[in-house]
């Protein structure tokens, strides 16, 4: 999660005094990182996908599933195997995984120890190698402790004992009514920005997500469950000025959105502008990835109107000031800021002639001071205004060791405020200036599935969906605002099926047929337009009619009666150009059918099947809440589908995990 740094970190007393310094020599950071490697060329696609894990602890005796606070000490452990598997390569297995923190104590992350390649044959290695990763971190848990790859934990921040071990909620850093400082890493990072989070803002996060109101669910819903302390007076003032909405789920701390799981794919380009035209085309896709993947019904104990975690994680980590947000006029702060820092994209980026000015149709808010530096350092127009636009936030996190630094050899301050922004994609420079990695995307809106064979599917559909519009130079862009609407769309319930999203009609450029296509990725064949359904603009087309309203099942599988080929479609003409064996092909097939059953309905989202769970279990009183009892069963089960001891096949199919 981010950059990690060894250190002193300030109060934000003192950190908002250096702000300045972080943000200027931020970019003199980055203009030395852009010279340096602006035209690094690589020879071809490399990419890892990131799962994060949470570690639940069964108690068989009282039927309690917790998260285990534990996994600081089973990191150690890992990062020790790690480092010996460098002096020791012929231990394939430590090689072949990569350990890393996350926010919450009871998370884990874990990466390819290696990244993979573009070839068909890299892509069967996918699954063998997330369940390596399981098998190696459960190999150093306890006998009653498992890795659980779970969107949203049901009942964090319930009364009770939903961690292990049981702490009582508050704490310096988060001041949660519902959860104590100790489900946040240990590293100073992690409870320093949940503080200076807090205390930028002026007061604590203020996350509501609808309840789904059953038929027993009182209307309207007041929590009855938030508790008042009379050692924080924030507090009881909060919830009298409406922090706590009616007919929601009240939450108060960043944990309950960092707290959340999720899978993301990074891809290294051949060079900086292929990693500019994956990042705007992908962005397109990120709702639709975010609701095809839907994994997170449950928060603090009740069963949402809402599928997805993306909202509570924005919420959860949102430090604009009542001025930022709207609420007072302008005053000691910049800038009136739209969207948390952990959002949907803002802009396009890439100087393809595809990417019209008018597909950039919402209002980009940027440092002017920064913009000049970066266009008077050569830096393009659409890449400083992606710059200086993540620059209006604040260094959130300052080390006094990494204050000041050589800017020629470091790109702390840079990365101080790259990687805070968290938004749906992230385009990554080299590291640094001598670094062997080059220039890389970040796909980041998906929700981490419940069995290593899902998230494979759609890690695997992801890269191919990358290989193919660099292979045809398709064309996804719509103005950015319509993302903003799908994104919003996306967290609906059962949105897989119950909504449309805007998406292009019209996805490949205008050529005549035989025409080879621009863009091809490095050890791709060229492609001609011949093979594939023309959809170019008619004379005269107006931007409106590029895109409609589709559903999730006709943007992935098509819509044939228009010669529309879906996302599907266009990753199977693409592999239909490769020189793919029959039996690597196949495998590759079985994954693609996952993701095409998901798209048309034949097979439950996580979210539904977690829904139906609830709804279907024996103590379900139809009242929204999920018990204790309700969450062990459905930990266990979870536990037992990825172990092959329980088939589901309204969420699998006939597939085998």
């Amino acid at each position: 999660m981010g950059l990690l740094s060894l250190g002193t970190p300030m109060h934000w007393d003192e950190a908002k005094k250096h702000a300045h310094h972080v943000r200027t020599h931020g970019i003199i950071q980055f203009l030395n990182l852009w010279e340096a490697t602006k035209d690094s060329q690589k020879d071809c696609l490399l990419w890892g996908d990131e799962v994060e894990y949470m570690v639940v602890s069964f108690d068989e005796e009282t039927k309690r599933a917790r998260l285990s606070l534990r996994v600081w000490e089973i990191l150690q452990v890992l990062a020790k195997q790690e480092e010996d598997a460098k002096l020791d390569p012929t231990n394939k297995q430590l090689v072949d995984s990569s350990w890393h923190p996350e926010f919450g104590r009871y998370m884990l992350e874990g990466t390819p120890g290696q990244p993979y390649m573009g070839l068909p044959r890299d892509l069967l290695a996918v699954e063998r190698n997330m369940k390596l990763r399981r098998e190696l971190a459960r190999k150093y848990m306890k006998p009653n402790e498992v890795p659980i790859t779970l969107t949203s934990y049901p009942r964090l921040g319930c009364a009770g004992e939903c961690l292990d071990p049981h702490y009582k909620p508050h704490g310096p850093a988060a001041r949660s009514l519902f959860l104590p400082d100790e489900v946040i890493n240990a590293h100073a990072r992690f409870p320093t920005l949940a503080a200076n989070i807090r205390r930028r803002r002026g007061s604590k996060v203020a996350i509501n997500m609808p309840i789904f109101h059953d038929k027993n669910t009182p209307k309207p819903f007041i929590d009855p469950t938030i508790p008042t302390f009379d050692d924080y007076p924030e507090d009881k003032n909060a919830i009298e000025q409406g922090a706590a909405l009616p007919d929601h789920i009240y939450m108060d701390a960043m944990a309950f959105g960092m707290g959340c799981s999720c899978l993301q794919i990074t891809f290294q380009a051949v060079n900086v502008e292929e990693a500019r035209k994956i990042y705007d085309q992908m962005a397109t896709l990120g709702p639709i990835m975010l609701a095809l993947t839907a994994a997170a019904p449950i928060y603090r104990g009740y069963l949402s109107d809402v599928d997805c975690r993306w909202n509570v994680i924005a919420q959860s980590v949102d430090d604009r000031t009542e001025e930022e947000r709207g609420l007072k006029p302008l005053k000691d702060n910049k800038y009136r800021i739209p969207k948390s820092r952990y959002d949907s994209i803002d802009s396009y980026i890439s100087n393809d002639p595809n990417n019209k000015p008018e597909y950039n149709d919402i209002p980009l808010i940027y440092d002017k001071d920064i913009y000049k530096k970066l266009s008077d350092n050569g830096i393009d127009d659409l890449l400083a205004r992606h710059i200086s636009h993540l620059f209006i936030r604040d260094p959130l996190v300052i080390f006094h060791e990494l204050l000041n630094v050589d800017d020629n050899e470091s790109t702390d301050h840079f990365e101080n405020l790259q990687s805070t922004n968290w938004q749906t994609m992230r385009f990554k420079p080299p590291p640094s200036k001598t670094s062997p990695i080059g220039w890389r995307v970040e796909f980041r809106s998906m929700e981490v599935q419940l069995t290593d064979f899902e998230n494979a599917a759609f890690a695997i559909f992801i890269v191919l969906v990358t290989r193919a519009v660099l292979s045809f130079n398709t064309n996804f862009y719509i103005p950015i605002s319509k993302v903003d609407e799908n994104m919003k769309v996306a967290h609906h319930r059962n949105a897989v099926l119950g909504e449309k999203f805007h998406f292009r009609k019209q996805i490949f450029p205008q050529s005549r047929p035989g025409t080879p296509a621009t863009g091809t990725p490095s050890g791709s064949p060229r492609v001609s337009h011949a093979t594939l359904p023309h959809l170019n603009r008619p004379a005269g087309q107006s931007q409106s009619e590029e895109y409609e309203l589709m559903t999730i099942d006709e943007i992935i599988n098509g819509k044939p009666s228009v010669g529309f080929p879906g996302l599907l479609g266009l990753v199977n003409n693409y592999l239909n150009t490769l020189n793919v064996d029959i039996e690597t092909r196949c495998e590759i097939s079985k994954y693609l059918e996952l993701i095409k059953k998901r798209a048309n309905g034949t097979l439950m989202t996580a979210a539904s099947w977690m829904r139906q769970f609830v709804q279907n279990h024996p103590e379900y009183k139809q009242d929204s809440v999920v018990s204790e009892k309700i969450n062990y069963d459905l930990m266990k089960t979870v536990e037992k589908i990825n172990k092959g001891e329980v088939q589901v096949p309204e969420l699998l199919g006939n597939f085998t995990v």
